[in-house]
């Protein structure tokens, strides 16, 4: 994937390091990602989780935290700490772009959201990164919350991915419940994940959905972690072993 549009070689030296030579042999910029999502000071949830193996891979990763929260929302105990203020996810955009280095971010991942205000405040920032750089791609992970698992969200943020995030995202990557949410439907298979998965692909702009997690509507939910990655014509499922944990882990699909 070459953003400069150029070809290129990727080689690497070690396990931490990769550049690409263009066409004139000069090393090239990697891709990269303005990741909006939480920040967990314990533990690994959004940006915490997100950022390192990005960047593992070589990309250059620009991290918004949405939150800054002690932990993440499922101990049972709660967690502390704040949202952050609604303005300063596009002051920080609009720093980046003064800059002049907007026009460089391939991608904007959004995840986690504070407050219902904040998700405005996104889509505001992948218009601006889109007027910069119209090849970028918004991929949103509309996360609603599980209160079954603990997971809390603010009031308003299902409403705004339901809504906004599914008319604007090029790649949408809901679980199986949030997908049901954004289509007002209960799929509990695989080929109901796919059909509503293709429902959301005509309604919006987004040409892939990833469902992060299968659950119940998998082929193997006792034994197996399963994705499903619809697009138009094709879909593609991939499943890991279900290890046991006594705490499900949290932030591993970040």
């Amino acid at each position: 994937w070459d953003p400069l549009g150029s070809s290129y070689t990727l080689m690497r030296f070690g396990p931490a390091r990769a550049f690409a030579l263009g066409a004139r042999g000069f090393a090239s910029r990697p891709p990269a990602v303005l990741s909006i999502q939480s920040h967990v000071c314990y533990g690994a949830a959004g940006n915490s989780a997100a950022v390192f193996p990005m960047r593992r891979l070589g990309v250059e990763v620009w991290p918004v935290n949405t939150v800054q929260f002690s932990n993440h929302t499922q101990y049972a105990e709660g967690w502390e700490g704040l949202p952050t203020p609604t303005e300063q996810i596009g002051l920080l955009a609009k720093g980046i772009e003064r800059i002049g280095a907007l026009g460089r971010c391939s991608a904007i991942l959004s995840g986690y959201l504070g407050t219902e205000e904040q998700g405005g405040a996104v889509l505001d920032v992948v218009r601006r990164v889109k007027a910069a750089n119209p090849a970028a791609l918004y991929c949103c992970d509309p996360v609603m919350g599980h209160p079954a698992k603990g997971c809390v969200v603010p009031e308003g943020v299902q409403r705004h991915h339901a809504e906004a995030s599914a008319a604007s995202a090029d790649v949408l990557c809901p679980n199986v419940l949030e997908l049901g949410v954004m289509t007002g439907s209960e799929p509990d298979t695989p080929q109901a994940v796919v059909r509503a998965a293709r429902a959301l692909l005509g309604a919006g702009s987004a040409r892939l959905v990833l469902v992060k997690h299968l659950a119940h509507a998998g082929l193997s939910p006792d034994d197996s972690f399963e994705m499903l990655l619809v697009g138009h014509e094709e879909a593609w499922h991939i499943a890991t072993p279900l290890l046991p944990f006594g705490r499900p882990p949290v932030g591993a699909r970040d």
